[in-house]
C-alpha cells in the first residue's frame, strides 16, 4: 500500500521549532508499505526552524505578526501536486498544524487553544476525496491498511 505522510512523523526535522514528531509505532508499521513523505511548509519555502504560525481569520500569521499565507498556500499546492502524482491509498497527517491539521488546528490566538478545523494541505486532500487520517488514530490507520491492502 502506498502511504503519504507528514515528513515530521517519519523523523524529518522540519517542524517550526526545528524538531520532528517522530512516531516510532508508525515508522515500524510503515516498513511494510511504500512511503512518500512531504512537508508543505518546507515546500512553500519556509525555513527550519521558523516562527510558529496559526490561521487567523483565514490568513496564516506567524507569532511575530507576519502574514505567511502565501508560503503556506504555495506549500499546500506543491504537496498536493505530489499527492496527485503519487495517488496514495492513504494520507497520514499531524493534527494542529496550519498545513496538516486534520481534526483540529490552533485557534489563531497563540494561546494553545484548539478548534475543529483542517489545515490548508489537509483540506485540499480531503476535498479531493483522498483517505486522510490523523496520526493520533493509529488503530484506525492499522485497520484501514488491513482492510485495504492489495486493493490497488
Amino acid at each position: 500500500m502506498k502511504i503519504l505522510l507528514s515528513a515530521c512523523l517519519a523523523g524529518d526535522n522540519c517542524k517550526y521549532n526545528g524538531g520532528n514528531n517522530l512516531n516510532a509505532r508508525l515508522v515500524d508499521f510503515l516498513e511494510a508499505h511504500e512511503v512518500v513523505k512531504v512537508c508543505p511548509e518546507v515546500l512553500g519555502g519556509l525555513p527550519t526552524p521558523r516562527s510558529s504560525a496559526e490561521i487567523v481569520k483565514g490568513e496564516v500569521i506567524n507569532r511575530e505578526g507576519k502574514n505567511v499565507t502565501q508560503e503556506f498556500e504555495a506549500g499546500a499546492q506543491k504537496a498536493f501536486k505530489i499527492v496527485k502524482k503519487e495517488n496514495p491509498d492513504l494520507i497520514i497527517l499531524q493534527s494542529r498544524s496550519p498545513s496538516c491539521g486534520i481534526k483540529q488546528i490552533y485557534d489563531g490566538t497563540f494561546s494553545g487553544n484548539k478548534i475543529p478545523r483542517h489545515g490548508l494541505f489537509a483540506s485540499l486532500c480531503i476535498e479531493a476525496g483522498y483517505n486522510v487520517l490523523d496520526i493520533e488514530d493509529i488503530d484506525e490507520i492499522k485497520k484501514f491498511t488491513a482492510v485495504n491492502t492489495g486493493k490497488r
